[in-house]
Order: C-alpha cells, then sequence, then structure tokens
C-alpha cells in the first residue's frame, strides 16, 4: 500500500479515510490527507504504540487492515515465538540464528498487508521455467512482455509489495495454457523466506500449486518450507555453526557479500542474543 502523509491526495488516501471511519473517526472522504485525517492517524497511532508522526507507512497500515477486517477474512498467520522455538529444537539451530535469518530474509515478516504472502517475481526465471516446459519464451518477448519476461538478471522491473502480484499476473496471462500459470509460481520467492516457487517439488511438494497454497496458510508453512530447504542444500550445518558468510552464499548464492547478507545476519545474530 503507498506511503501517505499530510498534504498528500488520491486513492490511498480515500481508502485510509474509509477506515478510519470505520474506526469511529470523524474524517472527510475527500481523498486529501488534511489536518483532520493528521489528527485521526496520530490518535490511532497512539492508541496503537507506534510511532506517532501522522505517517501511515508499513506499520500503521498492517495494524489498521487488523483493526478493521472481518474477523473471519483470514486468522492468525503470523509465527508465534513458540514456533520458532520448536523449529530451533528440531534443527539444532540457536533460537537468534533463526531470528536473524527471518530478519534479513523478510523485514520479520511474510505477508503483505492485504493478507498476501511477500513475493518477488523473476523475469529471467520465467524465461527459463517457460523453457524447461517446452515453450519457446523468445515467440513471447515483445515491448508489453518486457517487465515480465527477460532473459538475463535485472532488478530494474522489481515493483514491490502488492504490484509483484500484478507482475506475476501479467506473466501468467501471456497465454491460456496452463503452463504459463504454472512457471510463473514457480518464477517467484515467497514468503518470509523467499524461496522460490521451482523449489516446490525438489523440496517435496506435488506441485508447485500446492507449494503456493501452503504459502498463504500460515508463516508456520514459511518456516517449514526454510526448514526443507537448508536441509536439502546443505545450509544448515553453516546456520548451525553460525558461519554466516557460509550460509549466505548457501542461501543467498555468489552475490551475498555484494548485498552484504553475512554482515546483516551477524548483526542480527548478535541483536537478537542480547535481547
Amino acid at each position: 500500500m503507498q506511503f501517505v502523509k499530510l498534504k498528500s491526495r488520491g486513492a490511498a488516501v480515500s481508502f485510509l479515510q474509509e477506515l478510519l471511519g470505520k474506526l469511529g473517526y470523524q474524517v472527510p472522504s475527500s481523498g486529501y490527507f488534511g489536518d483532520e485525517t493528521d489528527v485521526a492517524v496520530k490518535d490511532f497511532q497512539a492508541r496503537n504504540n507506534l510511532v506517532v508522526d501522522g505517517q501511515v507507512g508499513l506499520k500503521t497500515w498492517t495494524l489498521l487492515f487488523d483493526k478493521t477486517r472481518p474477523a473471519d477474512t483470514f486468522g492468525d498467520i503470523f509465527l508465534s515465538e513458540q514456533d520458532l522455538v520448536d523449529f530451533g529444537k528440531k534443527y539444532q539451530v540457536e533460537l537468534a540464528a533463526v531470528k536473524a535469518v527471518n530478519e534479513v530474509e523478510s523485514s520479520g515478516k511474510g505477508f503483505l498487508i492485504d493478507g498476501r504472502p511477500k513475493i518477488l517475481f523473476e523475469g529471467h526465471i520465467f524465461w527459463r521455467e517457460l523453457k524447461s516446459r517446452g515453450i519457446r519464451p523468445e515467440d513471447f518477448s515483445n515491448p508489453s512482455n518486457e517487465s515480465v519476461l527477460y532473459k538475463s538478471f535485472s532488478k530494474k522491473h522489481y515493483q514491490g509489495g502488492t504490484k509483484e502480484y500484478d507482475r506475476l499476473e501479467q506473466a501468467a496471462s501471456i497465454s491460456p495454457n496452463p503452463k504459463f500459470r504454472e512457471a510463473a509460481l514457480a518464477s517467484a520467492s515467497w514468503g518470509s523466506y523467499q524461496v522460490m516457487g521451482f523449489h516446490a517439488l525438489p523440496l517435496g511438494y506435488p506441485s508447485v500449486q500446492q507449494f503456493v497454497d501452503e504459502m498463504h496458510t500460515h508463516e508456520r508453512n514459511h518456516l517449514e518450507v526454510f526448514g526443507r530447504y537448508i536441509l536439502k542444500n546443505g545450509c544448515l550445518e553453516h546456520l548451525q555453526t553460525k558461519n554466516w558468510a557460509n550460509f549466505a552464499r548457501c542461501y543467498n548464492g555468489p552475490a551475498y557479500a555484494q548485498n552484504k547478507y553475512d554482515e546483516k545476519m551477524a548483526k542480527a545474530y548478535l541483536k537478537f542474543l542480547n535481547d
């Protein structure tokens, strides 16, 4: 959801005002973030132990959704401390190490504010996945598809958040052939630990679709696939010994140093160790 603050305008502000209205705040439905909306947002933040700055970002949007959604929309989908404790015991990994990876890979949260799991769609993987299904991606490579189908890795088409689902749907809809949807699902990384969909079958899931369905269910399912992945791919021993460079190389690939994954995990580990 779009970041908004005092003097913002547009559909996101109108939606914000609608949510505030559901909570009993008397704000205009103008689509303009004026003083009345600012006062309401700050009051909501104060009542929910947030930083009171009047700025509506991820945390404020998340709590607004949580406070206004129907009870049966989607239930408790987040990991508990006990889930992480149980995981650590099962895989013989220190709790602070599990938390460190969780924080670095997903900022500690595996779902978007609309209840769908976090994803990142990779157009170069989509190219590869189509080829593996006997489809020539070159036949569908044109300007209208250039943001979702390309031969080599590129970050320039990333949009983040819910817009990654728009990219996923665009890719899946290029052709009515069901192989396109399967390939698209396999070409996104999913959930708290951002495991690619093409790992579904090697990790023991009967299909890519079932893997995706489980990613929609609970962060506990994200933790489960993370465990399967590090066990199958030889990363577990590095996490057990807290060799962050080797773990990051195994889990994030050879570009881990460029993104400082090892340094970030080491820092997060020390923070959780001292909590």
